[in-house]
């Protein structure tokens, strides 16, 4: 990241990024990583850091939580947070 972002920020993406790894096939996971990434986004939007903001906004358009069934995007949302690492 090229910004200066808080750490408590930063913090919180790491904890999304690892979530995520963790998440692929579990729902309730799915649905923690998805809250958390959307109240990720808001603070970054609020402490207007654009760039990774519009990087976590093009997670969140990418991932749907499903009950029951495999991520469709698991392996394009995982490559889209490690970018974030």
């Amino acid at each position: 990241m090229s910004e200066n972002i808080p750490d408590d920020i930063k913090q919180d993406l790491e904890k999304a990024c690892i979530l995520h790894d963790r998440a692929t096939s579990d729902y309730a996971l799915c649905m923690e990583f998805s809250k958390l990434m959307s109240d990720v986004l808001a603070r970054l939007e609020n402490a207007k850091f654009w760039d990774t903001a519009d990087k976590v906004m093009s997670i969140l358009l990418d991932c749907n939580p499903k009950t029951g069934s495999h991520c469709d995007k698991a392996a394009i949302v995982g490559q889209a947070t490690k970018k974030l690492r």
